[in-house]
């Protein structure tokens, strides 16, 4: 079992930043691919970025890309997600989420599928 706690949301103007964690307990974090969604009122759940067991490939939406930047530190069962520029679009709720690392593919961990476990979520809120 793993549990995944959130933190670093808020509220931030538009073209700000923000910098949320992740920090999983439980099982060997270290061999979890961990991916960030978000949900945004009366919206579906959707992909924002992954990134698999050795941080050395990471995947992004294309609304995202350029502006997000994943990352983990499996020392510390920690995944981040740095957010620059951001936009009112970008406002949601965000989860993480962890999932077994065997997928060969790219992009597969784009799937909600993918994921056992997922956080509770943190609230971003960006302001025009």
């Amino acid at each position: 079992q793993v549990q995944l706690v959130e933190s670093g949301g808020g509220l931030v103007q538009t073209g700000g930043s923000l910098r949320l964690s992740c920090v999983a307990s439980g099982r060997t974090f270290s061999s979890y691919a961990m991916g960030w969604f978000r949900q945004a009122p009366g919206k579906e759940r959707e992909f924002v970025a992954d990134i698999r067991r050795s941080g050395g490939l990471t995947h992004y939406a294309d609304s995202v890309k350029g502006r997000f930047t994943i990352s983990r530190d499996n020392t510390k069962n920690t995944v981040y997600l740095r957010m620059n520029s951001l936009k009112p679009e970008d406002t949601a709720v965000y989860y993480c989420a962890a999932g077994d690392d065997y997928c060969a593919g790219y992009g597969c961990y784009a799937r909600q599928s993918e994921y056992d476990y997922w956080g509770q979520g943190t609230q971003v809120t960006v302001s025009s």
